[in-house]
């Protein structure tokens, strides 16, 4: 059999930055084990798989070793493919996650809206072992669902950081954010996952389900603009709404393809 794959650079509109992600439309769902060995195929940080059911799309994303409970780029991919390659008419797509519930996009021009639920932290002591991910310290420590957030002074700050990979793959989470207040955009960010299969994160839409909530009530408005400072970096629009977040993006097609399964 053969399965249709694309992929789409998200968070950005030109191809070569952003967040790249793979996407595989399916009528129905594969076994588990055969979507993990095509997400570990294409060695991307996530693929996302979707089913169309009734009104809506059930979608999964998996990075080459894991599933994870949410993905905000791939889900951005996953949209964008709906829209300008699968032939969805609609304005605004409805997905469902068994892992994270009802999750909306919709499109105005060239730009993508996720809707996703906000991520709540609580602060968490700055141990040793938090200390050790990197070659500065961090001034305080979050935990959200999955994750945990270090907050930072500046922007070179972050610029700057250098992560100790072994140190941050046995901390208890998905992986480790670090953000600081920005220069050109309101806030700034990086994010660590090699537990996850994922060494740094070029984009990370999920990462700023908990970063929006934090910064919205530290900077005391709620329409933020942000800048994931990876190598290949990324621009989000964001919005905060309580318990959502509205995560806005780009997207780019990159390729269309085939895979081969036996």
């Amino acid at each position: 059999m053969t399965q249709r794959i694309y992929q789409v650079d998200a968070f950005t509109g030109k191809v070569f930055s952003g967040n790249p992600a793979a996407v595989c439309p399916l009528e129905y769902w594969l076994p588990d084990d055969l979507l993990q060995k095509i997400a570990m195929e294409n060695n991307l940080a996530e693929t996302a798989f979707y089913v169309p059911q009734a009104d809506q799309f059930e979608i999964r994303w998996f990075t080459p070793t894991v599933e994870v409970d949410l993905c905000g780029h791939a889900t951005l991919a996953a949209a964008f493919v709906l829209f300008h390659r699968e032939g969805y008419a609609g304005n605004s797509i409805r997905f469902y996650s068994p892992r994270s519930g009802a999750l909306t996009v919709t499109r105005e021009e060239t730009w993508l809206t996720l809707n996703f639920p906000a991520d709540p932290l609580q602060e968490v002591p700055l141990t040793e072992q938090l200390k050790s991910c990197f070659n500065k310290a961090p001034r305080r420590a979050f935990k959200g669902k999955t994750d945990y957030m270090l907050v930072f002074d500046t922007t070179d700050d972050i610029v700057t950081l250098q992560p100790d990979f072994g140190a941050i793959s046995i901390l208890d989470a998905r992986g480790v954010m670090a953000t600081a207040p920005g220069q050109t955009t309101d806030f700034v960010s990086r994010f660590f996952a090699p537990q996850s299969g994922i060494p740094e994160d070029p984009v990370t839409g999920s990462a700023h389900t908990s970063l929006v909530p934090y910064w919205a009530k530290q900077l005391n408005k709620t329409q933020l603009s942000a800048l994931q400072l990876s190598e290949r970096q990324g621009f989000l629009q964001c919005r905060y709404l309580n318990d959502r977040v509205e995560i806005s993006g780009q997207g780019k097609l990159y390729l269309t393809g085939e895979i081969y399964l036996d």
